[in-house]
């Protein structure tokens, strides 16, 4: 009985508690949707990736050096910056600057209906304007595809760069397939992991059919449309053999989009040999042309640090009071759970 009663309070205290935080919460969420008109959906965070590395190197030097050594160390670095400005400023004809190309690092993570594509509109937009020729462009891409419009207007947001005329690189660390590579072949250059998964060039479609279900259950199901194909294939209508023709012309035509799509922007893919919907890891992905360089995005970053300036964008969206509150409460049941299991299991049974 003492054990039911310690559960009871227990439970007594959580549920003060969540009503408490609930409290809360939605009091900050009355603010800020009181603001919410002035603000705005999110924004746009810079991080200079160059010093990152460069203090990163410097720990694990330390680390490894007597102190003697690293005040040695740091003494020549010094003089060999003082020494690089004056010959810089030297070749630009006495004029000091130490402006260097930049390297804009995206990232998309893309799922089946390409939702990180309005991240990615909002961080183009934002480089855009201040990015030129000199400049490079790397997006980090992986996705296993999806929804085809989805993803052709994700490869429309990239293109955007290349338009402008600043270079485009994607780098796949783990897979770029179909609509990913979609997005990927839009670059000027390709790279990709080893193990990288590529490809997957095709298009499909899968559609259940409960209509013998609910004819054995004496279910009727009308669907009207006007239009021959306003409907070719249902979940609960009985499908036909020219609805099925029809669907399978539809698909060979998306199919065929695609193909030209990658056609138009990667010319040296053998493209009726690779649009098989197979895939292909980094390596094999470099023979078929599908990709141009092997290494990782880490590699390819860490390359360009000492001749470009590296500048991560990334833009954080406005998370709504709805989410905020959900995320919050989801949290604390999460702990009150966690809590109540531990007192169970370290409470020995009568």
């Amino acid at each position: 009985m003492e054990f039911l009663s310690e559960i009871g309070i227990f439970l007594v205290q959580a549920i003060i508690l969540v009503v408490a935080i609930l409290l809360v919460v939605a009091g900050i969420a009355a603010i800020s949707q009181r603001r919410r008109s002035s603000g705005t959906e999110g924004q746009i965070e810079v991080r200079q990736t160059n010093e990152k590395y460069r203090a990163f190197q410097d720990a694990v030097k330390e680390s490894l050096e007597t102190p003697e050594a690293t005040k040695e160390r740091l003494k020549a670095e010094k003089k060999q910056t003082k020494l690089d400005a004056k010959a810089e400023k030297k070749q630009k004809g006495g004029a000091s600057s130490t402006v260097k190309p930049r390297l804009f690092v995206l990232r998309f993570e893309g799922d089946i209906q390409a939702s990180a594509t309005d991240s990615l509109r909002e961080e183009i937009s934002s480089i855009l304007p201040v990015a030129n020729a000199e400049d490079e462009v790397l997006v980090c891409l992986e996705s296993p595809g999806g929804l085809v419009h989805s993803y052709g207007l994700a490869a429309s947001q990239l293109q955007r760069v290349t338009e402008a005329g600043v270079p485009l690189t994607i780098a796949v660390d783990k897979v770029a397939a179909s609509g990913g590579y979609m997005m990927a072949c839009v670059a000027d250059k390709i790279v990709a992991a080893p193990f990288a998964v590529i490809g997957s060039i095709g298009v499909l479609a899968q559609i259940p059919n409960f209509h013998r279900l609910l004819k054995k259950n004496e279910i009727d199901f009308e669907l009207l449309t006007a239009g021959k194909y306003k409907r070719t294939l249902t979940m609960f209508g009985e499908n036909t053999d020219e609805g099925r023709r029809k669907f399978v012309e539809d698909l060979e035509d998306t199919f065929e989009l695609f193909k030209e799509f990658i056609h138009e922007r990667r010319p040296q893919v053998p493209i009726d040999a690779v649009a098989t919907g197979e895939v292909w890891y980094g390596k094999r992905a470099l023979e078929k042309q599908l990709v141009d360089e092997i290494i990782t995005s880490d590699t390819y970053i860490q390359s360009t640090l000492e001749e470009r300036d590296v500048v991560e964008v990334r833009f954080v969206p406005r998370k709504s009071w709805q989410e905020k509150l959900g995320v919050s409460a989801e949290r604390v049941i999460e702990r009150l759970g966690l809590r109540a299991y531990q007192r169970a299991v370290e409470r020995p049974l009568p």
